[in-house]
């Protein structure tokens, strides 16, 4: 299992102020998260709740917003890597987080995934989205330098639908062989990495 977080600075930051948490708090806190985390454009709590929460915790703004992102961002990368409860656990414990806050994050976890899973797998992450592709071959035999020679090249054109775009856009690529072929191996890369999420 990759690494499904590393401990930098402003993580460092956000577990300190986890920890410090009361378990009493974290729990609700926690739960809010899960329920808004396959929206896109909506933040887990309104800035009226930011406010009594910043108070209530003593936390200045800047520092809760941390707090909140980075459990976001846990719970993110857990789905992300459709991560099993035991290797959540396992790297939350390398990020030094106290123990009852981890039970609690891996037990809403393991409680939700399912469901995260279904809810952002319906998710359209981007505006933009494929629409058709059309494709095309060449093969230069010359050109002014040499007069003979082999050099294929794929032209490939992308349409794609824009959010509030009525007509597609398009977009052309051209491709060497050597090229083509990387592009479609980081293509079986992706596949694989989809795969791994049914």
């Amino acid at each position: 299992m990759a690494l499904l977080f590393s401990s930098t600075p402003s993580i460092q930051k956000a577990v300190s102020f986890i920890n410090n948490l009361d378990p009493k708090l974290f729990t609700p806190i926690l739960s809010r998260i899960l329920q808004k985390i396959d929206l896109k454009d909506e933040r887990s709590f309104t800035e009226e709740e930011e406010s009594k929460l910043e108070q209530t915790l003593d936390l200045p703004a800047a520092d809760l917003e941390l707090m909140i992102q980075s459990l976001e961002f846990f719970l993110q990368q857990a789905a992300y890597h459709s991560a099993k409860p035991a290797v959540l656990k396992q790297q939350l414990e390398q990020l030094e987080i106290n123990e009852d806050k981890i039970q609690a994050i891996v037990e809403a976890w393991s409680t939700h995934a399912k469901e995260i899973l279904q809810k952002l797998r319906q998710r359209t992450l981007v505006p933009d989205q494929l629409n058709a592709i059309n494709w095309r071959l060449n093969l230069e035999m010359a050109n002014g330098s040499r007069s003979k020679m082999k050099q294929p090249n794929a032209m490939f054109e992308l349409k794609i639908n824009r959010e509030g775009k009525q007509n597609a856009e398009k977009l052309q690529l051209e491709f060497s062989h050597q090229e083509l072929y990387t592009f479609y191996n980081q293509l079986e890369t992706i596949q694989k990495q989809l795969d791994n999420l049914d």
